[in-house]
């Protein structure tokens, strides 16, 4: 499909000359922009590049600084995010904004509850909700509290909820960022039904192969600006990936030496996570990278959280040849052991605080002098983390919720290296990141591993464990189904332990 092939009545949204600056900084330049009923339209570029700002101008939660935005080819300017909706455009935020206290059903129909008579009607709530979830080829009990699921499920019930409002418009940011390969299967047939209802669809994701999958056309933004806009057809994902970057990254992983076999630095026994994890025994050797496969909830995060003691758990752990038990994260990271969350957002960092508080948080104790924290020396350490780690932004007063999601990640990274760890534990590393600086945090994790560390990474993205791990140790439904090296470690190897079907019928 192309905007020449598209009759101009079928012309839903328009951005004619659209600036936005915060402050000083302007992140978009003169964007220009048209959306049709019908087609799957891509966004795509590298954190930063503008993307989410762009879209939240769209759905009414920022407004641009100047230029025009066009429904049906008539100015507006929307009052707020519900003023959007009421033109029919909705947007599915890439942060998780849902009440974690209430239910799933709860949740989707906040704000707009069904009711039988003067009383709410929950029996009405629960089983459209049930049903709201399904159409999402999902699972999840519509009684279910939101703080008790997983990110995946949480981002499905977002979904959900927003497309339960009248849509001319849906606006997708980073939807399967945190979903399986078989629940992105299902929210892509999702919308791929909503396009051929004649919904026009926005679609901001990394993940390349899916661009070029669902995608009619593409267009580009770098560094706050329109590459182009092209037909999906006529592109593959490298030259999508090369138009983000303004460079060749065909090279996305690191040539690295075969490990030799080293002393163990961790070894868990029959490691227990009631609820979540039972017998689990696994070792890491120095200057080692392990990876750990796995299903959404396999228990990979649990198994890692009950290690370093932000889970109860029971089992037995030797830490360099002693035994070891982490009551809580403090003795972790006493012991040199750190964990990169996989919610950098949630449990990572402080999103209403700046960089230098973020950075230095969790290694406090050395930026005091007598009873006073040395500024100085926190603003010369937040300086050396700006180049060392390549954290792209305009200013160093901003929050850390003002950074892109690939510069929250970096920043997250230096806070967990200004504490010099032996053992790096990274939780999705590369979730929601682009591919630019995949390459980036790619080449960081195997340095660690060259300066002896030892580090376990967890990832539900089978290609970055094979590209740049010694092992990879894959879970299944709780238990550790088995472990992967050499020429055995293939996608096809890890989805057999992974699903728990026979060589045979998945051949």
């Amino acid at each position: 499909m192309t905007a020449q092939g598209k009759d101009s009545a079928s012309l839903i949204l328009e951005a004619a000359s659209l600036n936005k600056s915060f402050g000083p900084v302007q992140v978009l330049h003169d964007i220009n922009l048209q959306v049709y009923a019908g087609e799957v339209h891509a966004i795509i570029g590298e954190n930063g590049a503008g993307k989410s700002t762009l879209m939240k101008l769209f759905a009414g939660n920022e407004r641009p600084t100047n230029g025009e935005l066009r429904i049906d080819k008539k100015p507006v300017t929307f009052a707020g995010s519900v003023d959007a909706e009421n033109h029919g455009v909705v947007l599915v935020h890439q942060e998780i904004l849902l009440a974690p206290d209430l239910t799933v059903a709860q949740n989707i129909y906040l704000g707009r509850e069904l009711t039988r008579g003067p009383i709410v009607d929950d029996t009405a709530m629960r089983e459209g909700a049930a049903k709201a979830i399904r159409d999402l080829g999902a699972v999840i009990d519509p009684d279910a509290i939101v703080g008790r699921l997983s990110i995946a499920q949480r981002q499905l019930v977002q979904i959900a909820r927003v497309l339960l409002v009248p849509h001319r418009l849906v606006i997708f940011d980073e939807p399967t960022a945190s979903l399986s390969p078989v629940e992105t299967d299902a929210l892509l047939a999702v919308i791929r039904d909503i396009k051929a209802k004649g919904v026009a669809v926005l679609y901001i994701s990394h993940r390349l192969p899916e661009v070029k999958e669902i995608a009619d056309r593409v267009t580009v933004l770098r560094d706050g600006r329109l590459i182009g806009t092209h037909d999906a057809a006529s592109l593959n994902p490298a030259d999508m990936a090369r138009l983000m970057v303004g460079r060749d990254v065909s090279k996305l992983y690191p040539d690295r030496k075969a490990a030799a076999a080293r002393e163990p630095v961790l070894e868990v026994d029959n490691f227990t996570v009631p609820g979540y994890v039972t017998d689990a025994s696994f070792k890491l050797q120095k200057g080692e990278i392990l990876g750990f496969a796995g299903l959404v909830g396999a228990g990979r995060t649990e198994l890692m959280e009950g290690v370093v003691g932000l889970r109860p758990a029971s089992g037995t752990i030797q830490h360099n040849g002693n035994p070891a038990r982490f009551r809580d994260a403090q003795e972790s990271l006493k012991a040199g052991i750190v964990y990169l969350s996989e919610d950098r957002k949630g449990k990572g960092l402080l999103l209403g605080k700046d960089l230098r508080i973020n950075l230095t948080l969790a290694s406090l104790r050395h930026f005091v002098s007598g009873l006073q924290i040395d500024a100085r020396k926190e603003r010369q350490a937040l300086d050396d983390a700006i180049r060392d780690f390549d954290i792209r932004t305009g200013r160093k007063d901003l929050l850390a919720g003002q950074l892109s999601g690939g510069n929250q990640q970096k920043l997250l990274l230096a806070k967990m290296m200004m504490l010099n760890p032996s053992i790096v534990i990274i939780d999705e590393p590369t979730r929601g990141i682009d591919i630019g600086t995949k390459e980036q945090i790619y080449r960081f994790i195997v340095g660690l591993a060259e300066q002896g560390k030892s580090v376990i990474v967890v990832s539900s993205e089978m290609p970055e464990l094979i590209g740049i791990c010694d092992r990879i140790v894959v879970m299944r439904s709780g238990h550790i189904a088995g472990e992967v090296t050499g020429d055995a470690m293939t996608e096809h190897e890890i989805v057999v332990l992974a699903t728990g079907v026979s060589s045979e019928k998945v051949a």
